[in-house]
């Protein structure tokens, strides 16, 4: 596989540069704004790939990769996907802070190239949204939902995309579920439509996510850590190597684990 990496210099790129290369995968182009000119392996901890690390995205259809991985920002995301369609590559993107019309430019290049967005690339999280399906199911409408997450205090958005994700399958199981991000003052009392969504940030969380049930006498905690960034690098290669030769069209990771 020939594999396009933006965001090449990032916690979450210089990870991914790390496992690919350890898995003898080509990186034909490294994409950041930071580190220029410098060895993506020897960014990446490990030995030199013989790519140099660049900030022009035309660098991607030249290089005529396979798949390109996105980890970079929502203000560089229709650049991406433009270069991916450029390329006429894949794309695999766990780029948080999307907006409506970032969406809308993801769906317009999945009409010509497989496109797979994620924010969360972990196997663990697509199991938790599956329990909060089953809860949802078992439990009925007598439980009150809230979803908490916590992230570093470096992260620029909020709720975290894996949230809204999660705020979707709850949205799925209740059609009438009406998000409200934080109280303060006095809200009044909790009206019975209502998901709480909650985002802590400090010191170096990885990422935690926690939906919360909660009924008259108990509530259930369905809570995914992530401890390492390797988790969802690991998940981003996976997906990536899944897409590889697929048709146009929008995937999740539901679609490559089942």
């Amino acid at each position: 596989m020939r594999l396009a990496l933006v965001g090449a210099t990032g916690k979450m790129g210089r990870a991914v540069a790390r496992l690919a290369l350890e898995e003898e995968i080509t990186i034909v182009c490294a994409i950041s704004p930071e580190g220029v000119g410098l060895d993506v392996g020897q960014l990446a901890g490990v030995s030199l790939s013989g790519t140099l690390v660049t900030e022009d995205l035309a660098a991607i259809p030249l290089t005529k990769p396979d798949v390109v991985i996105d980890f970079s920002s929502a203000n560089a995301f229709p650049a991406v996907c433009a270069a991916s369609l450029a390329a006429n590559a894949a794309l695999v993107s766990g780029t948080t802070g999307l907006t409506d019309a970032h969406r809308e430019a993801l769906a317009d290049i999945a009409q010509s190239v497989p496109v797979l967005w994620e924010p969360n690339m972990s196997l663990g999280v697509h199991v938790l949204g599956r329990l909060v399906e089953q809860a949802l199911s078992l439990l009925g409408d007598d439980f009150d939902v809230e979803i908490v997450e916590a992230h570093h205090k470096f992260k620029v958005d909020a709720p975290s995309g894996t949230a809204l994700r999660l705020l979707e399958v709850v949205k799925r199981g209740r059609e009438d579920a009406l998000a409200v991000n934080g109280r303060e003052g006095q809200p009044g009392t909790r009206g019975q439509t209502e998901v709480g969504m909650h985002a802590i940030r400090g010191g170096d969380v990885i990422g935690d996510h926690t939906v919360m049930f909660l009924g008259s006498g108990e509530r259930i905690e369905l809570t995914h850590r992530a401890t390492s960034r390797d988790l969802f690098a690991k998940g981003a290669l996976v997906a990536a190597q899944w897409i590889q030769g697929k048709a146009p069209g929008r995937y999740s990771l539901r679609d490559v684990v089942g």
